[in-house]
């Protein structure tokens, strides 16, 4: 394998690994805390607002935003580290 087909398997698997860790994120989050968690979370107030109901109508949305800056954050550091940033 060469050195160039390397570093572009490297990045693409750090790539996914990072797409995989934010999708579990949200999935915690959105389905965890909205749906399955949501009767056990209710008993908790946020703001006036039951905490299960909070999540799922507000914290997923919050959380998923988070996500996005999150990614294009880390995917920036990972093309230096790659040395495919565009700069």
């Amino acid at each position: 394998m060469t050195e160039h087909h390397s570093t572009k398997h490297l990045y693409w698997r750090a790539n996914l690994r990072l797409v995989a860790g934010c999708l579990a994120v949200w999935f915690t989050v959105s389905f965890g805390f909205g749906i399955f968690l949501a009767d056990f979370l209710n008993q908790f107030q946020f703001f006036g607002f039951e905490l299960g109901f909070w999540f799922a109508q507000q914290g997923s949305i919050l959380c998923f935003i988070g996500l996005i800056f999150f990614y294009a954050w880390r995917m920036n550091h990972l093309d230096r580290e790659h040395n495919l940033d565009e700069d």
